[in-house]
């Protein structure tokens, strides 16, 4: 008889090889004695029995039992075979099904035995497993409420042996506060951040290339303030071993103010960026890019794509920009075939700034004049603020509602996004309006402090050639061609009080086939 015997080991690999091999030894001394050809040793690694979709050495054999390469299964005990009652007996009796035999030794039964006596068996094992998984669960959360510290994270030493407490390494901190200012004052992401930590040559916890995920879980840590939050998670069902996330309510917290290397503020300031990026693409599926002057500034009208920079060397460099969509996806995607020259680009807009710069108090002047005649009554602001907070609401509502039908399959992923950039709009209008009314201007005097201030980072300019794209993005908004080669460049200095979708440059500037779009128009 054909036989093939099946095990699990423990993942410790000294004790792997010890267990492989004897188990190896048993079972040939068990064929042997059974007149028996032992073909293969089927053997998952730690996994635990309760679930089969993760033991790939179980789910073989039974696909090897489909092509009738042996007559019997054995292993030594029921648990070893599976801790989930309903699938050991749907497994038994799949292998019953192929002539195929099981056999458990420790048991003396196999497959033809009463299927009560080995159900019984088998829920018997399954319980063992139910009480070990509670037991594990109470020690955690035991653990949990003690303040239980991670075993290796960046700028922090610990004791081995030590599970609730930490030293700051001073070095690494200066690191991580690195970061953080690269992060928030600086623009950069996170992977320009890794890079920049390569070049000085500095190194992970585990002595690794810095890399995007690296920084970002630096930049979403919050140890780094003090707080220790265990219980994020658990697994509600052992026999799944699903882990689901629990209501920050549930968390269990720590402060631990001798942990501290960030202080509260920089720490949400580094968080509102991560979720305005991280929704930017979860919407668009665009991620954020710093990699050249204009990247992810300049946008298509026609499909709503980035442009990217093509560059071309004959003697001299050339560098353009095109549509992304109509690059990438074809002609047919995207009828944009405007190129933009960017050292054209560059001058224009460093002539631009420098006529703004010198217009300065009559733009404030007349921005101000404007904001005034549409937002003047305090009593009428607190009255639009409740309404648009409750349309904002609603709006939000649908957003998550076509989120989830979405994810339940209801609606296909183009549908999702086409709604979502819908509302996407729709809300970012609300919210720019909301912030306006609740900025409570009647003399616009907190406007033209804002104004004023941005215009103190404009002033700093001399040359683009200077400058990063996290530099530009803090006064750009964004730059819009459309087919015709018409540029339009929205200024950033009044998203923070709503008025983003309201300012734009035009002028009759035209160069190429490109006309940059240069005159003050407040919209209403």
């Amino acid at each position: 008889m054909n036989i093939v015997a099946y095990c699990r080991v423990s993942t410790n690999k000294d004790d792997q090889l010890n267990s492989l091999e004897m188990q190896k030894q048993f079972f040939e001394e068990y064929a042997q004695k059974n007149n028996s050809s032992l073909i293969r040793i089927y053997a998952d690694e730690g996994i635990t029995g309760t679930k089969l979709n993760k033991r790939e050495e179980f789910k073989r054999l039974l696909r090897d039992s489909e092509k009738g390469l042996f007559d019997m299964v054995v292993t030594k005990d029921i648990s070893r075979f599976s801790r989930n009652a309903l699938d050991f007996l749907r497994e038994i009796r799949n292998l019953k099904s192929r002539g195929i035999q099981t056999r458990f030794i420790t048991a003396n039964l196999t497959s033809e035995d009463s299927e009560m006596v080995l159900g019984t068996l088998a829920l018997v094992a399954q319980e063992e497993s139910a009480n070990t998984s509670k037991r594990i669960k109470n020690s955690k959360k035991m653990n949990a409420e003690k303040g239980k510290v991670p075993n290796l994270v960046y700028g922090y030493d610990k004791t081995i042996g030590d599970y609730f407490n930490l030293t700051i390494n001073k070095q690494e901190a200066e690191i991580v506060r690195k970061i953080y200012d690269y992060y928030i004052n600086e623009g950069y992401g996170a992977s320009k951040i890794a890079g920049l930590l390569n070049k000085e040559n500095l190194k992970t916890k585990r002595d690794c290339a810095w890399s995007q995920n690296a920084v970002a879980r630096i930049l979403t840590n919050s140890i780094y303030t003090g707080k220790i939050y265990n219980g994020k998670e658990e697994i509600k069902d052992f026999l799944t071993g699903v882990r689901t996330k629990k209501d920050e309510t549930e968390w269990i917290l720590t402060q631990r103010e001798d942990f501290r290397i960030i202080d509260d503020e920089t720490f949400k300031k580094a968080q509102d960026i991560l979720q305005k990026y991280k929704y930017k693409f979860k919407v668009t599926g665009k991620r954020n890019s710093d990699k050249h002057l204009f990247s992810t500034l300049i946008r298509c009208k026609e499909c709503g794509y980035s442009f990217r920079q093509i560059r071309r060397e004959y003697q001299n460099v050339y560098i353009t920009w095109v549509c992304s969509g109509r690059n990438a996806n074809g002609v047919k995607s995207c009828d944009n075939v405007s190129i933009i020259p960017e050292a054209q680009l560059k001058q224009e807009l460093e002539t631009y700034l420098r006529g703004l710069v010198k217009d300065k108090q009559e733009f404030i002047k007349r921005t101000v004049t404007n904001f005034n005649k549409i937002y003047k009554d305090k009593d009428e602001n607190s009255k639009n603020a409740k309404d648009l907070k409750n349309k904002l609401k609603k709006l939000t509502n649908s957003r998550n509602k076509t989120m989830e039908m979405y994810q339940d399959d209801t609606i296909s992923r183009e549908e999702m996004r086409t709604k979502m950039g819908e509302l996407n709009k729709d809300i970012e209008r609300v919210q720019d309006d909301l912030k306006v009314v609740e900025y409570n201007i009647t003399k616009g005097d907190m406007l033209g402090n804002v104004l004023e201030n941005t215009f103190k980072d404009i002033e700093t300019i001399i040359s683009l050639d200077n400058m990063t794209n996290a530099q530009l993005k803090k006064f750009i908004e964004k730059i819009e061609v459309d087919k015709q080669g018409n540029i339009d460049i929205y200024l950033k200095m009044l998203t923070d009080i709503g008025l983003s979708r309201d300012v734009l440059v035009l002028s009759d500037t035209t160069y190429g086939n490109c006309k940059i779009e240069r005159s003050w128009v407040i919209v209403q």
